[in-house]
């Protein structure tokens, strides 16, 4: 039996009131009529780009639809995920008054666009070893708390959380579960994708940034029950995904083959890479990755973070995150780019 819950009374008042803009082309889109198009003030001269997408991305949907097996109907599309999460914040978090639930260390866009939006943010931070600690996200979870966002893997520590932690949450809690799997490419398995039908509470966040390839064309995507879908549709921009990133997503689809011939060269190079860095003196530890970045603790970041830059090389330093002192986050790059890390840090090593 589904686990439902009632999504209008966790969607903000003024959302459940708001009509939505429509433009008149959404009423036509799904028509296979050949329209004469007068109504949007558009360039008739055909190059490609004079007409605005179809605000709703029917075909595209159509198509993730079966590449990702679930029902069109299930899948919101924006201008990457960052827009996904200002969204949810807009739809269900009454300002100054709800709150979300972040498990720290974390992504920062999370805090970031609640903060924009003025929503109170409840930290649980994670357990030593990167692990969520279940009982205290529960425990501490109130009626003000609307939604909770989990990545996983997460982000900075590289590491997947184990489905039944994620599922006891998902059963337990009344609000939303935000499943952000942002670098699922990397770490094959079930996806929370898979539990839509069994839970009205689960929102999955996948992108085209990652494994896809695509960062520059900025596509998100949010899989979720048919109700939270119409709400955002309700308060999104009316062509928030314009023509040349759909395009991108269609030819990235197109080559699905290439992708994974991409991500798996990507999890061949981190293997060579740890193999290759395991011995630097001052590398303390290499934590687990089921991503294609790989979060590492040194003697000194700060240190280390300069003298890589001196160097011409850019890595993150997130020491001022919760358990991450001491840490850089290194994410995976060409064969040619991880040797010159590899050499920089031999040459470091025969400096100290």
């Amino acid at each position: 039996m589904k686990r439902s819950i009632d999504i209008k009374k966790i969607t903000r008042p003024i959302i459940q009131k708001l009509n939505a803009y429509r433009s008149a082309r959404e009423e036509f889109v799904g028509s296979s009529r050949k329209m004469i198009l007068l109504d949007a003030n558009e360039n008739p001269f055909e190059n490609g780009l004079n007409r605005y997408p179809d605000p709703l991305q029917n075909k595209l949907k159509q198509r993730l639809g079966k590449v990702k097996g679930v029902d069109p109907m299930n899948i919101f599309l924006g201008n990457g995920s960052d827009e996904l999460i200002n969204l949810l914040m807009v739809a269900f978090c009454e300002p100054k008054t709800d709150e979300i639930m972040i498990v720290p260390p974390t992504f920062g866009m999370y805090k970031f666009s609640a903060d924009l939006n003025a929503v109170n943010v409840l930290e649980v931070p994670l357990l030593k070893g990167f692990q969520l600690n279940v009982n205290q996200i529960l425990k501490q979870a109130s009626t003000r708390t609307k939604m909770i966002f989990i990545p996983t893997p997460n982000n900075p520590s590289a590491n997947r959380f184990p489905l039944q932690d994620l599922k006891k949450i998902v059963e337990n809690f009344s609000g939303l579960v935000v499943i952000d799997e942002a670098y699922a490419e990397f770490s094959p398995g079930e996806t929370a994708i898979d539990w839509l039908k069994e839970y009205q509470n689960v929102l999955v966040l996948q992108t085209f940034s990652k494994a896809q390839g695509i960062a520059g064309a900025r596509v998100g995507m949010a899989f979720a029950d048919s109700e939270i879908v119409e709400m955002l549709n309700k308060i999104k921009a009316p062509y928030n995904l314009n023509v040349l990133s759909q395009k991108a997503v269609f030819h990235r689809l197109d080559n699905a083959d290439q992708v994974k011939k991409e991500v798996q060269l990507l999890l061949e190079y981190k293997k060579d890479f740890i193999l290759k860095i395991k011995d630097i003196n001052f590398i303390k530890t290499i934590f687990p990755s089921d991503a294609n970045f790989i979060l590492i603790r040194f003697d000194d970041s700060k240190l280390r973070y300069d003298q890589l830059i001196k160097k011409g090389i850019l890595v993150r330093n997130p020491s001022d995150q919760y358990l991450c002192e001491n840490t850089l986050r290194i994410t995976l790059g060409t064969e040619t780019e991880n040797q010159a890390l590899i050499t920089a840090f031999k040459a470091m090593d025969q400096q100290n």
